[in-house]
């Protein structure tokens, strides 16, 4: 991605990252819910998400308007705490009021290729989401678009096979799918993310995050993966 299109901000440590996440979350949810009575949002995996996850418990909004997606998932069994959606529901949505049938787990128990049919099936009737997380990993990967793995355009979610990091069955939404939002925050911290950050800011596409293109996007980095 060319970085003039994204607004970078560089941020003390990963808590202020993961508070000005919960900020901007709670801005995008106010301003969605005003204008079409409803908020979409595409949940991350990752420490950094988690600490915002952790503040977002504690809001005062209505609930029944909010509408959760995953970027994606890993093909373990239901409630395997290695799963995403385990993580985000022990630390958020179990204690807050959104209705279960407008929290949408992807259902990577059944495996990669029925849950990415399953999925897509269901996400071409919501799209275009509010706002989409994004984290990424010290090889440039983000959600389970991994370098040196190729998808078919035509998917709106991917089976994936072959990751390089375990579990290597997962599934995962398209770089067009989660670039169709209208508003992008990815979340990055830690040292070890600097060189993938600064291969990323000279635009080298063989870099799954660098093909993430939204209309409107922001970084929130902090100083030890930025420097």
């Amino acid at each position: 991605m060319n970085k003039n299109t994204l607004i970078w901000e560089i941020l003390d440590n990963p808590d202020v990252v993961a508070y000005e996440a919960y900020q901007h979350i709670l801005s995008a949810s106010r301003q969605a819910i005003a204008q079409n009575d409803y908020f979409q949002i595409v949940l991350a995996g990752g420490n950094t998400p988690k600490k915002t996850y952790q503040l977002l418990k504690n809001i005062d909004t209505n609930w029944s308007k909010w509408h959760i997606f995953y970027g994606d998932e890993r093909c373990l069994p239901q409630n395997d705490d290695e799963r995403n959606s385990t993580m985000v529901a022990e630390t958020w949505l179990n204690h807050v009021a959104i209705p279960t049938n407008q929290i949408h787990i992807i259902p990577a128990e059944l495996g990669a290729i029925t849950a990415a049919k399953q999925y897509e099936k269901m996400l071409k009737s919501v799209l275009p989401f509010d706002l989409v997380l994004l984290g990424m990993g010290e090889d440039g990967h983000t959600a389970s678009l991994f370098p040196k793995h190729y998808h078919s355009l035509e998917e709106l979610v991917h089976p994936i096979f072959n990751a390089p990091k375990p579990p290597p069955e997962r599934v995962s939404l398209s770089v067009a799918t989660l670039c169709n939002t209208n508003n992008l925050l990815f979340l990055v911290t830690g040292e070890n993310k600097r060189d993938a950050v600064q291969a990323w800011r000279q635009a080298k596409n063989n870099l799954p995050i660098s093909k993430i293109q939204p209309q409107q996007g922001k970084v929130l980095i902090d100083q030890a993966a930025f420097s």
